[in-house]
């Protein structure tokens, strides 16, 4: 035996119990080989009369200061001493080991360490001699599960709700916060998947460079769209983490979701303020300036067009001087709402400060569109203000500066609208200029021209003038197409590319084209009643046939006519076709149950689709008369309309080609099957034309 065990009382050769003392003394001497468990005995009168090397250890006081000195000197049981006493007062009453139990201990230099013992007596003639103790060193284990206590508690409490997803993405386990922010049961949530972290708003994608960054770095923390379990969303903040299970590869997740509503609330209205006028709430110079920025990277990339608007209010002192600031903010107020309302969703409008005012039109078409906005505002702006019982009556001067025209960065279009906003002013104010005199000089001739518009219906300015279709087969004139001419009072006959165009921009194509439809209906009928039943086509621009009043329009044409339906032929564009919406196959059916004919115009320069066509019940196509030119030109193009031809006949439809100026580009329609024809060939177009057969 060791050293450690010399100190242990002899027993008797030849007393009872020899056996069995010395299996254990053997035992005991067996532990030595066992580096974890500590042994030790003690007598009745509580001295040390066995320690082994792990004691040493696990004590920290070596076998000589250990050995015939009191336990209780060498290590003290926290808050259990009086337990250890009892503990030891039962075994040597009643001879039988004591339950096993952990015992929190403190060493002579005051560390602190949990231990695992087992104490059973050592029987002599019958009686309890000496009560060994194995001990184990359990703190770790203690820390562990003091550790796991604390997770708990913290997974249970915490605010934010966490989950623990395995790698197929599988819920292992949630904590209440998880059910109340989501309004999920922890029942149905554990087993199934966790879709936030596989679907949502983001691509595909995304979600797999989230895996990805995780599976490298193995962490990902971000903003997310999370769902409630009644489908409603909110913006949570996402952390996940990889939790290694001891094989690299094999690994569960911990999610933590924040819901950030709130924050992100607080966020956008300090944004908000930051960024926007505290009297209009319209952007401020801030806000403005970086939009501009980014309107003229986007105009540069698409190669587009932008205008900045310069706008003040003429004498707006005399308002503050004269009825007080407070009355002064309300216009000012108003004054924002009205501008506002004069502008689409992409353009900007912001309050420079004081009575300034500043406009940017994103993505124009020009001038013209420029221009109208313009006279817009100035019309709004006219309006009087009501405040305090007072009715005021403002004007405003506008400069405009066009991208990329008139400067190609900030700086240079604002000075350039200022200035033209100037000059607005020094010519009389209540009027908007353009920083280029060209340009002004060309709004100025639109403005006329509007209105003037405005006038010719009511002075009876307008005629009609009638092309002639023929049907190539027989030669008989089977329509004519209605054209309208201005008789302007200075400039003279005007063709309608020469006005339409502002008609459509300024509203007014709506009475003009209901006055085309009536005096074409009319003529027709007097035609038919002279022995010429012609049918009479009509172009009806896109805002037409987009007004909802449009087939109220064509019945009370032909009613007010007597004209039959069938000899009224209405011309669209592709356009209007290709639309698609609603509306326009509604239209187009209601038009053609009355039995008036449908033609599609100028076929063949836009995108038709051959699906859309089969769609609408309509009656003709028109070859635009660029096909035609190139029968001639560029016979090689001009294969296109064999092409054309046989679309329609595929659709039932038949063919006009417009614009056929000679015999040869007659010929070569005749040739492929074109059913009818119009244009200088058979005759201009005349208030008169001539209704009788033409050579075939």
């Amino acid at each position: 035996m060791s050293d450690t065990l010399s100190a242990a009382p002899p027993f008797e050769p030849d007393g009872p119990g020899r056996q069995a003392v010395e299996l254990l003394y053997r035992m005991v001497a067996a532990l030595e080989l066992v580096p974890t468990v500590a042994v030790h005995s003690v007598d009745r009168d509580g001295n040390v009369n066995f320690w082994n090397k792990r004691c040493v250890e696990l004590f920290g006081v070596p076998v000589h200061e250990a050995v015939g000195h009191p336990l209780a000197s060498l290590a003290a049981r926290v808050d259990g001493e009086d337990e250890l006493s009892a503990l030891l007062r039962g075994i040597w009453a009643s001879g039988r080991p004591a339950p096993a139990r952990d015992w929190e201990i403190e060493r002579r230099d005051g560390q602190r360490r949990w231990v695992h013992s087992t104490h059973y007596p050592v029987i002599r003639d019958g009686q309890p001699q000496e009560i060994f103790c194995m001990e184990v060193d359990i703190s770790e284990r203690k820390h562990a599960e003091t550790t796991l206590a604390l997770a708990a508690q913290v997974f249970d409490h915490c605010r934010d709700a966490i989950v623990v997803i395995d790698s197929a993405h599988k819920v292992l386990a949630v904590n209440p916060a998880h059910a109340a922010l989501t309004g999920t049961p922890a029942h149905e949530a554990i087993g199934g998947e966790l879709p936030l972290l596989r679907e949502g708003k983001h691509d595909p994608e995304f979600y797999q460079q989230l895996w990805d960054y995780v599976g490298e770095h193995a962490h990902w923390e971000g903003e997310l769209a999370a769902a409630r379990r009644d489908g409603s969303e909110f913006p949570a903040w996402v952390s996940v983490t990889c939790i290694r299970r001891g094989d690299a590869d094999a690994c569960n997740y911990m999610v933590i979701l924040s819901d950030i509503t709130g924050r992100k609330h607080a966020d956008a209205q300090v944004r908000h303020q930051a960024e926007h006028d505290f009297l209009t709430d319209l952007p401020n110079r801030v806000l403005f300036l970086d939009r501009l920025r980014q309107a003229l990277v986007s105009a540069r990339r698409h190669h587009g067009k932008l205008a900045v608007m310069f706008l003040d209010l003429d004498r707006f002192k005399g308002i503050n001087d004269g009825f007080g600031h407070h009355v002064g903010d309300a216009v000012l107020r108003e004054t924002a709402a009205r501008l506002s309302r004069c502008v689409r969703g992409v353009d900007t409008v912001s309050r420079q400060g004081g009575d300034e005012f500043v406009v940017i039109l994103a993505d124009i078409g020009g001038v013209d569109q420029a221009a109208h906005v313009a006279g817009s505002v100035i019309q709004a702006v006219a309006q009087p203000f009501l405040s305090d019982e007072l009715s005021i009556s403002l004007s405003v001067s506008i400069g405009i500066a066009l991208y990329p025209g008139d400067g190609e960065d900030v700086d240079t279009l604002l000075r350039h609208a200022d200035m033209a906003m100037y000059h607005a002013k020094q010519n009389g104010r209540n009027a908007f200029r353009f920083f280029s005199p060209e340009m002004n000089a060309h709004v100025v001739e639109r403005v006329q021209m509007e209105t003037s518009l405005r006038h010719a219906l009511a002075n009876d300015e307008f005629e009609l003038a009638y092309q002639p279709e023929i049907d190539i087969a027989s030669g008989l004139t089977v329509g004519v197409e209605a054209l309208i001419r201005w008789h302007h009072p200075q400039r003279g006959l005007l063709l309608p590319d020469q006005f339409l165009r502002v008609a459509e921009e300024c509203g007014l194509i709506l009475p003009i084209g209901d006055w085309v439809l009536r005096t074409a209906c009319a003529q027709a009928r007097a035609w038919r009643d002279r022995g010429y039943p012609v049918a009479v086509s009509v172009n009806l621009s896109h805002l037409q046939f987009l007004h909802d009043n449009l087939v109220g329009s064509v019945d009370a044409a032909l009613a007010a006519s007597g004209l039959a339906p069938g000899f009224l032929d209405l011309e669209v564009t592709e356009a209007v076709i290709m639309s698609g919406d609603a509306h326009s196959t509604a239209t187009i059916n209601a038009l053609r149950a009355r039995g008036v004919q449908l033609t599609v115009d100028n076929f063949g320069t836009g995108y038709s689709s051959l699906s859309y066509l089969r769609r609408f019940p309509l009656s003709k196509l028109k070859i635009d008369r660029s096909f035609v030119d190139d029968i001639e030109r560029q016979p090689e193009d001009a294969a296109i309309i064999p092409a054309i031809i046989a679309v329609a006949r595929s659709l039932k439809l038949r063919v006009v080609a417009e614009g056929v100026e000679t015999a040869a580009q007659l010929q070569f329609l005749r040739e492929h099957g074109c059913d009818e024809y119009q244009g200088y060939y058979a005759s201009v177009a005349l208030a008169e034309p001539d209704l009788t057969p033409r050579p075939r």
